[in-house]
């Protein structure tokens, strides 16, 4: 039998944390070592995501280019994922023309059988920055504890999931104006 194995891909935009490595780092490396322990064919993939608002907003943050993150961040993640002895037999990164091809491909593949489903929605847009604003870019007050930092994604003090317009007096990370449907 044969397994593939692979862990969430980290931000590239910080240094790991105990969380990384304790919440699926540690526990899927033991199980990769268990298996090749009782001889079974196992590969263990994982890599930096460079594709993201927190590298965005990072970038913005430290006034470098989102580029300067990843490459800083991925190498420091890299090393140190080797200094805490985690086993992937690949540690790649999203940015890689492979993974751009396989990624299109596959994504192609699922479009042309009709997988997905097409539809039109409103989005956040910020009209100084004159950009439309991914979830993270979008915070205002969680309406399930009143935390006035939540994210358009999530509260971080309260641990719900959220949408954009869930929020209460949303505003834009980039210009910290309330943003407008279009």
């Amino acid at each position: 039998m044969r397994y593939l194995v692979t862990a969430a891909l980290p931000y590239a935009n910080g240094p790991l944390h105990i969380g990384h490595i304790a919440g699926c780092y540690l526990p899927s490396d033991i199980f990769v070592r268990y298996q090749r322990l009782m001889g079974r064919d196992v590969k263990y993939i994982c890599g930096s995501d460079e594709h993201g608002v927190p590298i965005t907003l990072r970038a913005r943050k430290e006034g470098i280019t989102p580029q300067q993150v990843v490459d800083t961040y991925h190498v420091m993640m890299r090393d140190s994922f080797q200094e805490f002895g985690i086993s992937f037999d690949i540690y790649h990164r999203t940015s890689d023309k492979i993974h751009h091809e396989t990624a299109s491909d596959f994504f192609t593949t699922l479009y042309n059988k009709g997988v997905f489903k097409e539809e039109e929605s409103e989005q956040y847009f910020d009209e100084e920055a004159n950009l439309f604003l991914a979830d993270r870019y979008i915070t205002g007050t969680c309406p399930k504890c009143a935390n006035p930092n939540a994210y358009g994604d999530q509260c971080e003090k309260c641990g719900s999931s959220l949408s954009p317009r869930e929020l209460i007096n949303p505003h834009s990370q980039l210009s910290g104006k309330a943003p407008v449907l279009r």
